[in-house]
């Protein structure tokens, strides 16, 4: 797909306005996130990105990369929107900032509207954040809240699934299935639990068909609801497609007994669309792409395409019901929650999606885009390919006849030791990630069609045809 985008005349230079080597500055003062830091202790250099034009991103050096995670499944619309540029500009020089305390902005009034228009059902109360992470502390905290007022305080457990991450404040930590990130932070919130995911390549024997595997997931967790008693279980947090563990799409018929199940023991049903929505998987939010309503949504990144940060918890109307009338009060915010310059960026980039037809776009190139990875298969270490939309992982396997896995020193050495940095040099940034059974992640700018489907598959065909000598 054609996009405008911004003409640069590059002034750069290798240092800082300090004029120190901008390598040794990162060394000495930047505190990455999720990363580690050994190598720059040891002198080592990191990736510095200057610049994106749709689908590709430039670093210091002028190298070209594909830009095959959207940045960090963000980037829907793709690098170097002009127009989303002004829109900012715009509304800074109109109003800067201003809190939602008890006050508005025209930016957040118009998104909200926007953002309840696309979202199902009576999905249709609008709070906003800064990101994701706090869209669902937002909706862990609401959870607890609504029940307390309705008369039933003693519902305040929380059920989401293994492996899946939702987020590193405290509250959505404590939701979060990975024990790697929650050990150093503990003692966490309590009261959070864990069922089975969706991984149907490693269903339990006997459950190979998709749908009755979708039905025994579903059934763990109303075991669960019922073995932590119904009236302790305010919520369960649930990604369209679980990201963590490397793209679980819902097998069919699992959200369908999900929704059932919450219906009949009063849980709230949380849809975790931080990744999935603003047509990741196709639809604006991904729970219409597999036919349920939640009672809360949460989003962030593709709502602004990363161009400024915002986040949103939408709730339903029973949801604000009791904060509909007399004293009641959410006692939660954000300074920069709702921004009204990220707010102004939203509604732009919304316009650039329904402009260009960017859901209707992944909807008709995702079969395509799903077969040219599954192409991979044939190679010795490609066990599974599995995703939806423009969202996919390939898991690697050491053995694909028993479906054996790397030990954890392997997948170290692969991961880290070889994949990671060849795939960067090979010109295509995605992820390669170890929180489960080591996967290739992928979820490139929903701009992209076959010919750069067809570039993405060739870079990651001659990098994983290396990969097992590399052990």
């Amino acid at each position: 797909m054609t996009q405008t985008s911004i003409t640069r005349t590059s002034t750069r230079t290798s240092t800082t306005p300090r004029g120190t080597d901008r390598q040794q500055a990162a060394r000495d003062h930047l505190w990455m996130h999720m990363a580690r830091h050994s190598h720059l202790a040891a002198g080592g250099t990191v990736p510095v990105i200057t610049r994106g034009e749709g689908h590709l991103i430039y670093d210091d050096a002028g190298r070209e990369y594909i830009d095959g995670l959207a940045g960090l499944f963000v980037v829907q619309v793709g690098h170097g929107r002009e127009e989303l540029a002004e829109a900012a500009a715009r509304q800074a020089k109109e109003l800067a900032f201003m809190p939602l305390w008890s006050y508005a902005h025209e930016p957040a009034i118009d998104l909200a509207e926007r953002l309840a228009h696309y979202a199902p059902g009576d999905l249709n109360r609008v709070f906003f954040t800064t990101g994701g992470g706090e869209a669902v502390e937002s909706a862990f905290k609401l959870a607890k809240q609504y029940f307390k007022l309705k008369g039933q305080p003693g519902k305040t457990k929380v059920i989401s699934r293994a492996l899946a991450y939702h987020g590193t404040p405290q509250g959505a930590l404590a939701i979060t299935s990975l024990p790697g990130m929650k050990t150093p932070f503990e003692p966490l919130v309590p009261g959070t639990f864990r069922v089975p995911n969706t991984n149907q390549y490693r269903a339990p024997e006997g459950l190979e068909d998709p749908e009755a595997f979708g039905l025994w997931a579903a059934e763990r967790i109303r075991e669960a609801i019922e073995f932590e008693g119904p009236e302790s279980v305010a919520a369960v947090f649930l990604e369209p497609v679980q990201n963590s563990g490397g793209c679980f799409p819902p097998p069919p018929g699992y959200f369908q007994r999900v929704r059932e199940i919450c219906d009949a023991y009063d849980v709230l049903l949380v849809s975790d669309e931080v990744i999935c929505a603003f047509g990741r998987i196709g639809s604006m939010f991904a729970c219409e792409d597999f036919g349920y309503v939640p009672d809360i949504i949460t989003c962030a990144k593709g709502l602004t395409s990363g161009y400024s940060p915002i986040g949103a918890m939408i709730a339903s109307e029973k949801l604000f019901e009791p904060f509909a009338h007399g004293d009641t009060t959410f006692y939660h915010g954000y300074t920069f929650g709702g921004h009204p310059v990220s707010a102004a960026v939203a509604l732009a980039n919304l316009d650039i999606f329904e402009r260009e037809g960017l859901n209707d776009h992944v909807k008709a190139n995702a079969p395509a885009f799903r077969a040219t990875l599954e192409k991979l298969k044939d190679l010795p270490i490609v066990g599974d390919v599995r995703g939806a939309g423009y969202f996919y992982g390939i898991e690697l396997v050491k053995d694909k006849a028993t479906k054996e896995t790397f030990t954890d020193e392997e997948s170290e050495r692969l991961l880290r030791g070889y994949l990671s940095n060849a795939l960067y040099d090979a010109g295509l940034y995605c992820r390669a990630d170890d929180r489960g059974d080591p996967v290739v992640q992928l979820a490139p700018p929903l701009t992209i069609g076959q010919a750069e489907f067809d570039a993405i598959e060739q870079i990651l065909r001659s990098v994983l045809t290396e990969g097992l000598n590399h052990l």
